[in-house]
C-alpha cells in the first residue's frame, strides 16, 4: 500500500521530512523482530520496552517510515502523533483494509465462560454450513487452521491481519474472546463488532485494574464501543446477563439492540426448569411467550448461563431459534471446560479452567449437584497476578469439597512456597493438605479417590504448559489425570 493512502487517515501534518508518492509500505508492525525491507514501524511504549529505543534497529532492519510520540533520529520520514497505539490501530485497520466489515464479528467479554461461549458460537455456525473463525484463550482459528496465541484477544496489527486472513479463506462468523486488558489497551480498536456478549463478573485480575469499579468499567467499554448506527443492513446487537448487576447496568451503556438472558432474574432469554445430572442438563426455554425445551450435553447451570449467551447471540445473528437449539444440544464439551477425564476408573476426574472464586464455586457447585461420593478438589493460584483472591479460593475449595490439596498453578516469577502460604492463610491446620508439585498433588488425589468419588482439578483447563520462573514446561492436568489413573491401576 502506498504511504501516502496509508497514513492519509492519521490526519497528522507532523512528519519529520517528506514522504515520496512512490513509497510502498509492505508490513506494519511494532516488532522489531518482524520488521523486514519496506516496513511501517510503530514505536509503542509497553510495559517492558520503549520502542522509541528500538527506532534505529528497526531502520537498520529495513523499515521505510516511523511513526512516534517521542523524539528519535533516523534517516527515514517519522510520522510524529500523541498516541502511538491508537495510530497503530487506525493503521492496522487501513493496510489491512477494514476487514471485520466484511465479516460478522460476534465478541465475548466476562471474567468467566468466554471460551465456552465462543465455542458453542462456533459450533452452531459450523453446523449451519457456514465457514467459522475463533480467537481467543486457546489458541486463533481460521477454518480447520489452528494458530498459537500470546493473548487472548492479540494486539490491533495481528487481529486486523487475522481478521483479513479469514476473510480471505471465505470465514463468515469470527466467535471471539474480548478481555479487559485488551479493551482498556485498544487492542480492538478499528474492530466493528456486530454482537458483543457479556458473561458475567467476578474477581480478577485486580493486580492491573485495581478496583472491580475499574474493572467493570474496562468491560463496558465493548458496549459502550458498539456502532451508534441503525442502519438495516449491519444491525448491532447487545446480549447481556441480567442475572449480573454489572450485565444489566451496561443495557444504559450501548445504543445498540439488546437482547437479556437469565436464570434467576426476568429477561428476554430466560432459563427455568433445570434439571442437571453428571449425564446433561436439560432445561426450558423461555422466549417471546414461547416455550422451547432444551437439552445440553453439558453439565451444570453455570453451562446453562453459557448457553443461553450463545443462543441469544445466535438468535442475534439471524438464525432461527429451534435450529440454534437443535445445534447446541449436539456439543459435547469444550477443551478443558468441566472435561471428563476418560480410562479405565470408577470414579470421576474434571478438569476446569476455574481460576476465579466465581468460576471455582461455579463448578464445585456443579460437582455437589451431581455427586454420589466424596469431592477431591486440586487446586493453586497463579503467580504474579491478583493476590487478593488467594485466600477466598482456598476458602471456597475448602468448603465445597471434602478433601482439598492445594498446588501449584503457575508460580510465574514468585516462589511457589509463598503463594501457597498466602492461599492457605487463615486455614486451620490439618483442614488441607499441601502438595507444592502439581503432579504429586494429581497423583495424590487420584491415589485416595474410590468407587463414585469426583477429583475436581481446577486452574489450568486446556493449557498444556506450566510457567516456571519466565518458562513455559510442558504440562497438561488431562494428561497427568490419565497417567495418575494407570499408577493407580497397576498398584491395585
Amino acid at each position: 500500500m502506498k504511504a501516502i493512502e496509508l497514513i492519509k487517515p492519521l490526519k497528522t501534518t507532523k512528519i519529520s521530512m517528506d514522504i515520496s508518492d512512490t513509497l510502498e509500505i509492505k508490513k506494519v508492525t511494532q516488532d522489531t523482530r518482524e520488521v523486514e525491507p519496506g516496513s511501517l514501524f510503530v514505536c509503542i511504549v509497553g510495559s517492558l520496552q520503549n520502542g522509541h529505543n528500538l527506532a534505529k534497529e528497526a531502520v537498520e532492519k529495513g523499515a521505510i517510515l516511523l511513526v512516534a510520540s517521542e523524539p528519535v533520529e533516523v534517516t527515514v520520514p517519522v510520522i510524529y502523533v500523541n498516541n502511538t497505539i491508537k495510530a497503530m490501530a487506525i493503521l492496522a485497520a487501513t493496510f489491512y483494509h477494514h476487514p471485520s466489515q466484511e465479516l460478522r464479528v460476534i465478541g465475548v467479554t466476562g471474567t468467566n465462560g468466554k471460551t465456552t461461549v465462543t465455542h458453542l458460537l462456533d459450533y452452531i455456525f459450523h453446523d449451519h454450513k457456514e465457514r467459522t473463525g475463533v480467537i481467543g484463550t486457546m489458541y486463533r482459528r481460521i477454518g480447520s487452521e489452528v494458530y498459537e496465541t500470546k493473548n487472548t484477544t492479540p494486539d490491533s496489527i495481528t487481529l486486523q491481519k487475522t481478521l483479513r486472513e479469514m476473510q480471505e479463506s471465505g470465514v463468515s462468523t469470527c466467535s471471539m474472546e474480548v478481555s479487559s486488558h485488551s479493551l482498556v489497551q485498544g487492542r480492538v480498536w478499528g474492530t466493528d463488532f456486530d454482537i458483543a456478549i457479556f458473561t458475567n463478573l467476578s474477581q480478577d485480575h485486580l493486580e492491573y485494574h485495581h478496583t472491580m469499579g475499574e474493572y467493570a468499567e474496562a468491560k463496558s467499554l465493548l458496549f459502550s464501543q458498539l456502532g451508534n448506527g441503525y442502519q438495516q443492513d449491519k444491525a448491532k446487537f447487545a446480549i447481556l446477563n441480567f442475572d449480573d448487576l454489572v450485565g444489566k447496568s451496561f443495557e444504559g451503556k450501548t445504543a445498540a439492540r439488546v437482547f437479556s438472558y437469565g436464570i434467576d432474574q426476568p429477561a428476554d432469554f430466560r432459563a427455568t426448569d433445570l434439571s442437571i445430572t453428571n449425564k446433561g442438563t436439560h432445561f426450558k426455554l423461555n422466549f417471546e411467550s414461547r416455550v422451547y425445551e432444551v437439552q445440553l450435553q453439558l453439565v451444570g447451570k453455570f453451562n446453562v448461563s453459557n448457553a443461553l449467551a450463545a443462543i441469544a447471540g445466535a438468535y442475534a445473528a439471524g438464525l432461527e431459534l429451534s435450529s440454534v437449539i437443535k445445534s447446541i444440544g449436539e456439543i459435547s464439551g469444550v477443551r478443558g471446560r468441566f472435561e471428563l477425564v476418560k480410562g479405565n476408573h470408577d470414579f470421576a476426574v474434571i478438569v476446569d479452567y476455574a481460576h476465579t472464586p466465581d468460576g471455582l464455586l461455579n463448578v464445585l457447585n456443579t460437582v455437589n449437584e451431581i455427586k454420589t461420593g466424596n469431592v477431591f478438589c486440586v487446586v493453586g493460584c497463579g503467580g504474579d497476578r491478583d493476590r487478593t483472591k488467594r485466600p477466598i479460593m482456598a476458602r471456597i475449595a475448602q468448603e465445597n469439597s471434602n478433601t482439598v490439596i492445594f498446588t501449584s498453578d503457575n508460580p510465574r516469577t514468585e516462589d511457589p512456597i509463598a503463594i501457597l502460604n498466602e492461599v492457605v492463610e487463615g486455614l486451620e491446620e490439618g483442614t488441607y493438605q499441601l502438595i507444592p508439585d502439581r503432579r504429586e498433588a494429581i497423583q495424590a488425589a487420584i491415589k485416595q479417590a474410590k468407587a463414585n468419588d469426583i477429583v475436581m482439578i481446577a486452574g489450568k483447563g486446556h493449557e498444556n504448559y506450566q510457567i516456571i520462573g519466565t518458562e513455559k514446561i510442558h504440562f497438561d492436568d488431562v494428561e497427568e489425570a490419565k497417567i495418575a489413573i494407570e499408577l493407580k491401576n497397576s498398584d491395585n
